[in-house]
């Protein structure tokens, strides 16, 4: 149990955990708000730049809601892991929360520029 009590009192480790928070409530919060806009009916949940004209992909809200999902599971699971290495090495720890925190801004950026097109 102190592996625990030193992984909860790294300031490092828990700026990333506070940073991974809130990106994965910001991204939930923005694809939500985007969602209860209104519109209603088809949304681009794809974009494939090699295909031309029928580059954009239309299909229901499930995808874009998969998005929230995603944000979470990658919060969990990064959390996770990052404790679970912590007793082996602080910087493999802290590497594990930076490539969720770099995850967390892509899906944000993603999913945000899918709704944007609608």
């Amino acid at each position: 149990m102190p592996t625990q009590k030193d992984y909860l009192h790294d300031k490092l480790v828990l700026l990333l955990l506070a940073l991974n928070i809130f990106l994965a409530f910001l991204s939930s919060t923005l694809i939500v708000w985007r969602l209860s806009s209104g519109q209603t009916g088809d949304y681009i949940v794809q974009r494939r730049a090699n295909l031309g004209i029928d580059q954009y992909t239309q299909g229901n809200i499930v995808p874009i809601l998969s998005f929230i999902a995603f944000a979470l599971l990658v919060l969990v699971l990064h959390t996770i892991l990052s404790a679970k290495a912590y007793s082996i090495q602080k910087n493999l720890s802290i590497i594990i929360l930076s490539f969720g925190t770099m995850l967390l801004i892509t899906a944000t950026i993603v999913s945000n520029s899918l709704l944007a097109l609608h």
